[in-house]
């Protein structure tokens, strides 16, 4: 990895999941969304929303987002591991976030407990404790439900804490149902991430490239290239470039160009004449 980074002058590898909070690009779209849960949802509570298709920022949302929200004084903040979880373990997990020793078998006692810390210190603090959930379409639907009715209190008309759930379609299809119909009229701030333009592809590549210390390693034609073959999805498009970048760093090319992006990716497609054979057996 060294030697990747230092034949581009790079101080680290832009296109790696690992990259530092400040290397992150941060569309307008999240940067106000972030806004809203630091200055709205986290001093009035309930529920907010981030979804979309896998590898369209919804991961990157949410660290951006805590990062923002861990530099709050006097904000407890918690994340879920494990969204798969039944409400036995739900409930161990919600008392090891908070510091809570519950016992999942006596459910009343740990739903008093945890709304209980929640309200001392919303008193304390004049904000809520806030739970960070990604990939909550694993969430069961009796999860849902609980966390509803553990976040309130007053006949509805008081929230003891902030949830952010993040998750896929199936979330949104989910929180449709029925049983779950309260909950998803509860949403109150709402990150609809779409598939992104080549406008916006191509601010992230720049972004990348600039914040890693070589903004001059691609070409624009290449760049252009890249967020035509990324289908809108920024996952595709970091995963594309950072192919190009190790054979790029194998081969000692100065700059990564097209000409060694036909190099890399026309290897793993097959000829027309292998698929006419393919296809005739």
């Amino acid at each position: 990895m060294n030697e990747l980074l230092a034949v581009y002058g790079l101080k680290w590898n832009p296109f790696t999941p690992e990259l530092p909070i400040e290397a992150l690009f941060v569309a307008p779209k999240v940067a106000d969304f972030c806004w809203r849960i630091e200055h709205a949802l986290v001093r009035e509570g309930g529920f907010a929303l981030i979804a979309g298709d896998p590898g369209i920022g919804k991961s990157v949302a949410l660290r951006i987002l805590t990062a923002r929200l861990e530099r709050l004084p006097d904000l407890s903040l918690g994340v879920i591991c494990h969204p798969q979880s039944n409400l036995a373990d739900f409930y161990r997990e919600m008392g090891e976030i908070f510091g809570i020793a519950l016992k999942p078998h006596n459910r009343w006692g740990g739903f008093k407990t945890l709304r209980e810390r929640w309200l001392a210190h919303l008193q304390g603090t004049a904000s809520r404790c806030l739970l960070i959930i990604d990939e909550a379409q694993e969430l069961s639907a009796p999860v849902l439900c609980e966390l509803r009715l553990l976040g309130s209190a007053c006949f509805d008309s008081r929230q003891l804490i902030a949830v952010v759930l993040a998750g896929d379609g199936r979330l949104t299809e989910k929180l449709r149902r029925d049983e779950l119909q309260p909950l998803g009229s509860r949403i109150r701030t709402r990150l609809a991430l779409e598939r992104a333009s080549r406008d916006e592809l191509a601010a992230c590549l720049d972004h990348l490239l600039a914040s890693a210390g070589n903004a001059a390693l691609m070409t624009t034609e290449l760049k252009h290239t890249l967020c035509e073959h990324a289908l809108g999805n920024y996952r595709v498009l970091t995963n594309l470039a950072a192919e190009l970048l190790s054979a790029g760093a194998q081969r000692q090319v100065a700059k990564l160009d097209e000409k060694l992006y036909l190099e890399v990716f026309n290897q793993t497609q097959p000829s027309n004449s292998a698929r006419r054979t393919a296809r005739s057996r």
